[in-house]
């Protein structure tokens, strides 16, 4: 699987030994951020179904407003402290710590929260906002490093990068969710914290290889060997002058108008880990029988073994770079596929061993991740023809695409009676649901990010950066409030008209925000 180098990359020796054409410390990161989001993902998908239980069932039986209130907070303040975190690497700590210190500090906040007392919940969730705002903006500023001098092999590396993402997602939602159902919440929650633990271990022993990359201010101050690139510094500031300050101004007017919009999307789209997790558990009929269960274990057992099975042989090849110098490493993240294997076996096999199958309400929420997996590579075909279209139309696109999402399941939900608190829908709706949620996402998140980075100077760019993130948290804690209504409106309306708020609002936002197209072309200024 290695290769002669062709580019530049930065990082020791050992890391410019390449993995299917990317430095082998591509993969070190790759795996880090797959057990970060296994964790983070894992517990966000059990969390509302543990706080909304009955106490008979191990939960807590709090009310489904307050449950999503406490579940918009957190998913807010998520993105609300990698400001402080990128911050903090940047002036004292250096990416790799502040890496390692947020993992650490993320598998104690699991680890809290597999305690069943209040103080151990709320301990946990301050913890995992601390370690989330050390952990999530300094990653990708590894990459960064790595790529410095290799810019145009940087869009190939997020895209394995983001595989991660998804696969560690995937695998949080679906076993995190499958234990944390079948054998008790706190089981779930820990679940998570073990990951966390694998993950940072086989982080902190292999950060060498990445070189002088993501040492802290003081390390790089010591390091003499490598004086500061003041031609480099020179030219951001060149950069920056280029752009007449009128014309930056506008730019900044259009992500701030990308920005508003998104706090739209993510306050719909959030509704994932919240009313729709609530809809699965409670008004779906998840119990399958006889050909209909035989069908959906085949494809639960391929649409988990399949990939499983990939990431394992992306593990293997690693393993035959690293494993001389980092075995410890490598002995760390080989546990943890081993333990992740005997998982998905024993699940499978309990799957198998009951004539019907009982579908875990969190299962559902596999589902982005494996469209993102199937469609990804589509959509950025599309971008790259001569079909794409301007940003605002695509964040269009991804906010009726989202919209039309929550009209199947206001359809669906059309037979469920005023102030019901139970139900038994197909399940074809939530599968429809996420699919367009998922072709939303796609349209509008990546392009968001994207763009952000096409017009902010060099020198903002992690500030902007920072910004977009609130916006995104504050569309976290809207959905968490505006879910949290799910039982007024069903008490006074229906079903139906709750979901009916989320396909009109999206689609509304949608349209308004295409028809600026040619408003937000002008204040682009050439920026396509």
């Amino acid at each position: 699987m290695s290769s002669t180098v062709k580019y530049r990359f930065e990082g020791s020796e050992m890391n410019r030994k390449l993995l299917m054409g990317h430095p082998s410390g591509l993969f070190v990161l790759f795996f880090t951020e797959m057990w970060e989001r296994f964790s983070y993902y894992g517990m966000r998908a059990i969390l509302v179904l543990f706080l909304t239980s009955a106490l008979v069932d191990g939960g807590w039986a709090w009310s489904r407003e307050d449950a999503l209130g406490l579940y918009g907070t957190y998913t807010m303040l998520v993105y609300f402290s990698p400001i402080l975190g990128g911050y903090l690497a940047d002036k004292l700590l250096g990416y790799r710590k502040a890496v390692a210190i947020g993992a650490l500090i993320m598998t104690l906040g699991h680890a809290a929260m597999a305690f069943d007392t209040p103080w151990s919940l709320y301990l946990g969730i301050a913890l995992l906002v601390a370690g989330n705002g050390l952990f999530k903006p300094n990653i990708t500023s590894i990459i960064n490093g790595v790529y410095k001098n290799a810019q145009d092999k940087k869009d190939g590396a997020f895209t394995i990068f983001y595989m991660g993402v998804n696969a560690g997602s995937f695998l949080g939602i679906l076993l995190c969710g499958y234990i944390g159902e079948k054998l008790g919440w706190h089981y779930g929650f820990g679940l998570a914290g073990i990951f966390m633990f694998l993950g940072m271990v086989q982080f902190y022993l292999a950060q060498n290889i990445f070189g002088r990359i993501g040492l802290s201010p003081k390390e790089i101050a010591a390091d003499v060997e490598e004086p500061v690139n003041i031609e480099t510094q020179s030219e951001k500031v060149e950069e920056t002058a280029e752009v007449a300050s009128h014309v930056q101004r506008d730019r900044y007017i259009v992500v701030g108008i990308l920005a508003f919009f998104t706090i739209f999307f993510w306050a719909a789209f959030e509704q994932a880990g919240g009313s729709m997790t609530i809809f699965a558990s409670d008004y779906t009929n998840r119990v399958l029988e006889g050909g209909a269960a035989n069908a959906f274990r085949i494809a639960n057992t391929l649409i988990t073994i399949v990939p499983l099975m990939i990431i394992t042989f992306v593990l293997l090849q690693l393993f035959k770079i690293t494993f001389s110098k980092y075995k410890f490493s490598n002995l760390a993240l080989g546990l943890s596929f081993t333990i992740i294997w005997c998982i998905v076996i024993w699940m499978l096999k309990n799957q198998y061993a009951d004539e019907s199958t009982e579908i875990p309400a969190s299962w559902f929420g596999i589902l982005n991740s494996f469209y993102i997996i199937a469609f990804a590579p589509l959509v950025s075909k599309i971008w790259e023809s001569r079909f794409n279209p301007p940003a605002t139309v695509k964040f269009g696109m991804g906010l009726v695409l989202l919209g039309v999402g929550f009209g199947v399941l206001a359809y669906g939900s059309s037979t469920i009676p005023q102030g019901a608190q139970t139900a038994s829908v197909s399940i074809i709706w939530l599968i429809l649901a996420y699919l367009f949620h998922t072709l939303g996402e796609l349209s509008l998140s990546p392009v968001g990010l994207s763009y952000v980075s096409k017009l902010v100077p060099a020198a903002k760019i992690g500030l902007m950066f920072g910004l977009w993130y609130i916006a995104i948290g504050l569309g976290n804690k809207a959905a968490g409030s505006m879910g949290g209504l799910i039982d007024k409106i069903t008490a006074a309306y229906d079903m139906t008209t709750f979901f009916l708020i989320f396909t009109i609002v999206p689609i509304v936002a949608g349209l308004l925000v295409m028809a600026l197209t040619p408003v937000v072309k002008k204040l682009m200024h050439g920026i396509k």
